[in-house]
């Protein structure tokens, strides 16, 4: 098995995660620029589009489909180490697509196993692979042919409708990935309920068992990352380790939040969970009083100005989406200070990023 740039990584680490239609190539750009995690994950992108999508533009399209793919795969040096992930259920496209990946420059390949969204799972793909456990080692094993000497990881769940950790985990460990994500939840249960850590534990005890049952050292294990329910790098540090687990993978906390990785930079305690009774409660003394930050007028210009730049990259690097797809930023950017709410709904009211960036620059 080849570990590849997971080796060189401090333990716990702490990464972003692929979000659809989130963590896109502007979006990885501008956090890059303002904290860069540990390690990056893409969005995830079709294997089956990338083999099968058209090469020219169809009618009243000015760039083709198969660009588009392409175009949610370019990623900045400052990214690295990034991981592309890609879904499939056909390993054919599965190889293709790790292959050029791997032509592409990435660091890693990572294989969707667990979105839940009900059109992906139609194809087979995403959290439905829980329940085809022949294909999903089929996939893993192609992405390993197209890779090459690029690690292969995978990201799932505890199950799909019911709690298989047990059965599902070493099915996956016996294809040996160089990592494996665990979203601590069930495909049934998405983000309804709150996120199982200790299953975390659970897993590394699992991974290690199992490695020592077939001869696997220490040094060559399948490394398990935790994901669901991180509010702060501290938090996602902090069920690290108390998992036992290698790293963590952050989501949903890092929107609105480019700074969320960012130990020594202000901004990143001006999110909604910082100044919470939550956080002051569970940290106390010295660590509750880092909360409580004064929101000056400076921060809320970089922070405004950091969103202008955000729709300009968006502009820039993705021109063929659509600008709503912006919007979806705007409340987590736009909060926490007199005067938030006004903005943001002139924002929302904007009908292009160039008026977007506009507004924010006449307000900073």
């Amino acid at each position: 098995m080849n570990l590849g740039f997971w080796k060189d990584l401090p333990r716990p680490f702490v990464a972003l995660a692929p979000m659809a239609d989130v963590t896109d190539p502007a979006f990885r750009r501008v956090i890059a620029a303002c904290g860069k995690p540990d390690v990056t994950w893409t969005e995830f992108v079709s294997a089956d589009g990338l083999a099968l999508a058209p090469e020219l533009p169809r009618a009243g399209e000015t760039v083709a489909p198969r660009q588009k793919l392409l175009g949610d795969l370019q990623f900045s040096e400052g990214e690295r180490p990034i991981v592309a992930q890609i879904f499939s259920s056909n390993p054919a496209h599965v190889e293709s697509a790790a292959r050029l990946c791997a032509e592409m420059g990435y660091d890693g390949i990572d294989i969707n196993m667990g979105c839940p969204d009900k059109s992906i799972e139609r194809q087979g793909c995403g959290a439905a692979m829980i329940k085809t456990p022949e294909v999903a080692l089929a996939v893993i094993a192609a992405a390993k042919r197209g890779a090459g000497e690029m690690p292969v990881s995978v990201k799932t769940r505890l199950g799909y409708g019911r709690d298989i950790l047990e059965e599902w985990l070493p099915t996956i460990l016996s294809a040996r990935p160089a990592a494996v994500t665990l979203h601590a939840r069930t495909r049934k249960e998405m983000s309804a309920v709150p996120a199982r850590w200790g299953r975390i534990a659970d897993a590394v005890k699992i991974r290690d068992e199992w490695s020592a049952a077939h001869g696997i050292p220490a040094a060559e294990r399948t490394l398990i990352i935790g994901n669901g329910d991180i509010r702060s790098l501290e938090d996602a540090r902090e069920k690290a380790r108390e998992a036992g687990a290698d790293g963590a993978m952050v989501g949903r906390a890092v929107l609105g939040n480019p700074w969320f990785f960012a130990e020594a930079d202000p901004l990143r305690k001006f999110s909604p969970f910082f100044q919470s009774e939550q956080y002051a409660h569970k940290h106390g003394g010295a660590a509750a009083e880092l909360q409580a930050i004064e929101i000056t007028p400076e921060l809320v210009a970089r922070r405004l100005e950091t969103l202008a730049s955000h729709i300009e990259l968006f502009a820039e690097l993705l021109p063929w989406k659509n600008f709503a797809t912006m919007k979806k930023h705007f409340k987590a950017y736009v909060s926490g200070w007199r005067g938030a709410k006004e903005l943001r709904e002139r924002l929302m009211a904007c009908e292009s990023g160039g008026e977007a960036v506009r507004t924010l620059r006449n307000q900073a």
